[in-house]
């Protein structure tokens, strides 16, 4: 009889009963906790033995299932028709919801690819976060973008396509129409593709060719190719050209030597192993392509406390292969993985070919994954360097602003606001959340002012603070603004004002400060903070603190970051001392106050941007005659943006539904 004393289970009896209603078939199962909130997916072939198994003596589970156990009170099922319906649909909750005691990779749904445009007429090399069926071809993914900008840096100096970062549309075109290249053709950085005459289409995908064959590890052909040119230049009498492509040469066959791997065979494999301790885990992949390691990539696992070995690596794989671009034959591991038939049949189901899964016990294959192995321990012991050094900092810099403050304990939360307009135009405000020195950007909330007319920052303010504050005490049961029961990420982000939208690919994505729906839920209204800073001087803050008097709040303490006309200062006004604070530059508290006032600046001029430029949008779309609102929707929905549509053809704008052929032309001849 399965034993509930140590669950939050209301109603023993009631759950017993369902638990016997289980079907012992395949299928996925949903611990949840008293509120409803997710805390685990779990999939098996025997849905009703293994989810009695949770209930037995807690001396036979690991600490970290004895946690998970201990808040479980309602449950979900899903049944399947087979373990790899089980796996797939395991998968995607994982994915959706991130729950708290799943073994989770890190960030996942931010880590960088490198997208070569196959499908436009003069393809780009770019980074990007997203990978998406749009004829394109990716490569990755890769750990960080500091390792994508590497790569990229060193592709085109060895095959001068357009820079990545420095040749978008609308620069391309510009000198297309002036006909006169810039500067990063006479640096041979770039072919010159936007000047008729200086290089063909033909010759130009052939070089965008030669980064996919590179990307691949297939050097060999490269340079085959490559030298074939350099003769024909020779033999033309163009030594200028044949001496630059004999350099091109040179380049790439001393990196293919640092490349080479495997000495005997010629395979396609990643190459995965990983290192664990106190909780924390990294997993090292070496990408191997045509036996030379075209790349080598650590990512951080979270949750992999008391877990086994195979499961560690059984929930890496699925959730990275999910979203990599491609599957290679071979998967070499450092260990055996739960269910490993299912994962194969899964990967060659995603990628069309099979798919072999091996844990090598000696020769060259073996030295590559104790190869990974060691990359991953030397990774591992880094990033706890790292997290140690941070911890350290911050708790020195917390204790600084304590001493100088006068503050009874520790801010362990802090909340920074400021304030963005131009003439009075689309204020808005930013909230954004420190907790233990760090930022906690799934916390962060922005607000439009609605009440504020012209340039007055100190009004925006008062409305940004008094809302956020009033929302606290209605969530706290006070008198206030009401607020639901529960708010989910996007829920409660869109009572703060809309969600961030994401940036053009070309950019990455590496605004790291707006709220992620796939993070960790956010924290609600009612976490209140230790300390607010505000952007301002004396002004700033007594409306803040009027602001919290009239919510109930007035023991939470204000402090003004008071800087200079070049930003080069940063003093404390404090309501009980007369003269600023001025931070001294040794005080490891000046490093903090300075983080957090320049981040809600940062967010608080992204959202005042995106305001603008969408206003800039409609105004630009709603004066061209006959374009009305469903038109201007349909627009945007097609072609994502001004340029998209200025770009666009009279054709693809006609074919939009709800427009014409005369509409088409009438856009094409006002935007161009």
């Amino acid at each position: 009889m399965p034993d509930f004393s140590y669950t939050a289970i209301a109603d023993p009896a009631a759950f017993e009963e369902r638990l016997r209603r289980v079907p012992d078939a395949p299928g996925v199962y949903l611990w949840k906790d008293a509120t409803g909130t997710l805390l685990y997916v779990g999939k098996s072939k025997r849905l009703r033995e293994r989810m009695r198994s949770y209930f037995g003596s807690p001396r036979g589970l690991n600490a970290k299932t004895r946690r998970l156990v201990s808040h479980i009170a309602d449950f979900d099922i899903v049944v399947t028709q087979s373990e790899l319906e089980a796996l797939l649909l395991e998968m995607n909750l994982i994915k959706q919801h991130r729950p708290r005691y799943n073994i989770l990779l890190k960030d996942d749904k931010s880590y960088p690819y490198i997208k070569v445009t196959l499908q436009e007429d003069w393809p780009r090399i770019f980074p990007t976060r997203a990978v998406l069926d749009d004829g394109a071809r990716y490569f990755g993914p890769y750990a960080s973008a500091g390792s994508v900008y590497k790569t990229l840096d060193l592709l085109n100096r060895l095959f001068a396509f357009r820079p990545p970062y420095e040749c978008k549309d609308d620069k391309f075109n510009r000198h297309r129409k002036l006909g006169k290249p810039c500067l990063y053709y006479q640096m041979r950085r770039c072919l010159g593709p936007c000047v008729p005459g200086l290089v063909s289409q033909e010759e130009y995908r052939a070089t965008i060719t030669a980064v996919c064959r590179f990307l691949e590890g297939r050097t060999d052909q490269i340079v085959r190719e490559i030298r074939r040119d350099m003769e024909a230049a020779a033999e033309a009498l163009n030594f200028e050209r044949a001496a630059y492509l004999r350099d091109r040469i040179t380049a790439i066959e001393r990196i293919s030597e640092r490349q080479q791997v495997l000495r005997t065979v010629d395979e396609d494999q990643d190459v995965i192993a990983f290192a664990r301790e106190d909780g924390s885990a990294v997993v090292q992949v070496l990408f191997i392509r045509g036996g030379k390691l075209v790349n080598a990539e650590p990512f951080t696992l979270q949750g992999a406390e008391d877990e086994s070995d195979a499961a560690l690596l059984g929930s890496f794989i699925t959730q990275f292969y999910d979203r990599a671009p491609t599957v290679p034959p071979t998967l070499l591991l450092a260990d055996h993985i739960e269910e490993p038939m299912i994962i194969a049949s899964w990967l060659a189901q995603k990628s069309g070919h099979k798919v072999e899964i091996a844990v090598p016990r000696r020769g060259e294959k073996r030295e590559l994954v104790e190869l990974a192995a060691t990359n991953a321990r030397q990774k591992l012991a880094e990033l706890r360097q790292q997290w140690l050094n941070s911890e350290q900092r911050a708790v020195a810099a917390l204790g600084a602003l304590r001493d100088l403050l006068g503050l009874p304990a520790l801010p362990r939360r802090i909340e920074g606001y400021d304030v963005s307009t131009i003439q009075g135009q689309h204020t808005v405000a930013s909230m954004v959340v420190f907790e233990h020195g760090e930022p906690k950007s799934s916390a962060y909330r922005r607000f439009r002012i609605k009440t504020v007319e012209g340039a007055n920052d100190v009004a925006a303010l008062r409305e940004a603070l008094g809302r956020r504050f009033r929302r606290a005490a209605a969530s706290q049961g006070a008198p206030g603004e009401e607020m639901p029961p529960a708010l989910s990420p996007a829920a409660s982000a869109s009572r703060a004002e809309d969600q961030e939208e994401p940036l053009p690919e070309e950019t990455l994505a590496l605004d790291a400060g707006a709220p992620d729906a796939n993070a960790a839920p956010p924290s609600t209204w009612a976490d209140l903070p230790d300390l607010v800073l505000i952007d301002g001087g004396r002004a700033q803050v007594n409306v803040a603190l009027a602001a919290l008097r009239e919510a109930g709040f007035d023991q939470i303490p204000v402090v003004g970051v008071a800087k200079g006309p070049d930003r080069d200062r940063f003093d404390l006004v404090c309501p009980d001392r007369p003269e600023a604070l001025a931070l001294e530059r040794s005080s490891p508290a000046l490093h903090l106050v300075r983080r957090i006032d320049e981040e809600a600046h940062r967010f608080a001029i992204a959202y005042h941007r995106k305001l603008r430029g969408k206003a800039a949008l409609t105004s630009t779309l709603e004066e061209i005659p006959g374009i009305g609102p469903r038109r201007k929707k349909a627009l945007l929905q097609a072609f994502g943006s001004l340029d998209g549509i200025r770009r666009a053809s009279v054709e693809e704008l006609a074919a939009v539904p709800g427009m014409n052929r005369k509409a088409a032309e009438t856009i094409k001849g006002l935007l161009g």
